[in-house]
């Protein structure tokens, strides 16, 4: 039987398979609030047999944004128009998560297809915050949170929860990785606060979890997006993943889906096929807990690898699925599943059924 076919139950929800959607920014919101963009793109992956169905980094704050196209859920209203989004992703049995996030020193970007740089706050920018005042090169020089100001972040953290809950999500994954916020706190190449948030640069995480965990009904999994690496001298490493998941032990995360990079613009990131899956397999085997890998797995018996090695308990995927939403469909054929043994773990829509490959 196949590994990746093999549902996963977590808490209270149970994930047809481990062919999972990874949060991948669109940059196509308006003012926070998803749009028809969202449900296609979304529904999609949903349609085309995923087990669980992320939404893109969503801000817990206007200024946590990446850009000001980006979603974001610090209001009732975005909340509310999440909701057709997530229903359509259950009704193709499909679990539907959410990213929370805040971007930190790096928001107030342009779009990635726009020449890089940063959006003026005439152009509808705004002056961004970090740990420090040290900006991310090319980007503008942000203003430095209060000891209360990172306190009271905490609280929009657990408020932007309670909204995830009323707009249908079944997962929340708080982003604590690629060079935003959470992630600037926790290394030490971009805190170097002499208050407790630096003296412990794992306090505001841990303070976050908590708060969302609070909130997060009991039945509802919790993850955590941790980077495996910095790719820079003194940044943090995969014995760092290990320590903090160790760290968040008895905190109530079920997962954690461990990535890498996007602190510092003079990283040296070593690239290939499934390059971050070894930062998944050292936290999985050295704090215990599950875990799963993301980063170039676009073949479907490289996923299944992957989880028979013990490396992860699921993959992320993106570009792959960019390229074809059916993947996870497309993967059950290549490894030849048996659909006598897990009948609900490849799903095929009734109006596509026609469609599906002989055996």
């Amino acid at each position: 039987m196949s590994r990746l076919f093999t549902p996963l139950t977590l808490r209270g929800s149970t994930f047809r398979n481990r062919a999972w959607i990874s949060p991948m920014c669109q940059y196509s919101s308006v003012e926070g609030h998803p749009t028809d963009w969202h449900l296609v793109h979304l529904g999609s992956f949903a349609r085309g047999g995923a087990g669980l169905v992320m939404q893109e980094a969503t801000a817990v704050t206007a200024e946590g944004r990446i850009s000001p196209w980006d979603a974001g859920i610090w209001t009732d209203a975005q909340a509310e128009d999440y909701r057709r989004i997530t229903d359509f992703i259950r009704s193709q049995g499909a679990v539907p998560g959410i990213q929370l996030a805040h971007a930190g020193r790096k928001a107030s970007s342009r779009r990635p297809w726009e020449r890089r740089g940063i959006v003026p706050v005439a152009d509808g920018g705004w002056v961004p915050v970090g740990p420090t005042t040290d900006p991310y090169p090319g980007l503008a020089t942000p203003t430095a949170l209060t000891t209360e100001q990172v306190r009271a972040l905490v609280a929009d953290w657990r408020a932007a929860a309670v909204r995830a809950e009323s707009a249908g999500f079944e997962v929340i994954e708080i982003h604590s990785a690629h060079g935003y916020l959470l992630h600037e706190f926790l290394s030490p190449l971009t805190n170097t606060r002499t208050d407790d948030y630096g003296e412990n640069r794992g306090r505001l995480l841990t303070e976050v979890v908590d708060a969302v965990r609070e909130v997060w009904p009991e039945r509802r999994p919790l993850f955590v997006r941790l980077t495996g690496s910095d790719w820079a001298p003194g940044g943090l490493t995969a014995d760092d993943a290990v320590a903090v998941a160790k760290g968040l032990d008895g905190h109530g995360v079920d997962l954690f889906d461990v990535s890498s990079g996007g602190l510092v613009a003079d990283q040296q990131v070593v690239v290939g096929p499934g390059y971050q899956v070894p930062f998944a397999r050292a936290v999985r085997e050295q704090a215990g807990a599950p875990t799963a890998a993301v980063g170039l797995i676009t073949a479907a018996e490289q996923a299944e690898q992957v989880l028979v090695d013990g490396s992860a308990d699921a993959v992320m995927l993106a570009r792959a699925v960019l390229r074809d939403p059916s993947w996870p469909q497309q993967a059950a054929y290549a490894l030849n599943h048996d659909e006598t043994e897990a009948p609900d773990a490849l799903y095929w829509a009734p109006q596509y059924e026609r469609a599906r490959p002989p055996r």
